[in-house]
């Protein structure tokens, strides 16, 4: 039992830095400068960072879910 979350650890924790790093790319293909003001580079750069970490965890967290859920589901048609 250890083993298995240590297992679904190490699991999220790819999972996340897996999407992160998805999400990062991705959002290098959208203007976003043209949202902030001029002269806020520290600003843009943090917000940036925050955002791709926002939208990466929620997505790995989706992925993880379901993965779990479809673990889960033989559960219901079992006859006990």
């Amino acid at each position: 039992m250890i083993a298995g979350v240590g297992q679904q650890a190490l699991l999220s924790i790819i999972s996340h830095l897996v999407f992160i790093a998805i999400t990062w790319w991705t959002l290098q293909a959208v203007h976003i400068e043209k949202l902030l003001k001029p002269n806020r580079v520290f600003q843009a750069r943090l917000f940036y960072i925050l955002l791709t970490i926002a939208l990466g965890s929620t997505v790995s967290n989706f992925f993880l879910d379901y993965f779990l859920w479809s673990k889960q589901l033989p559960f219901l048609f079992r006859g006990e």
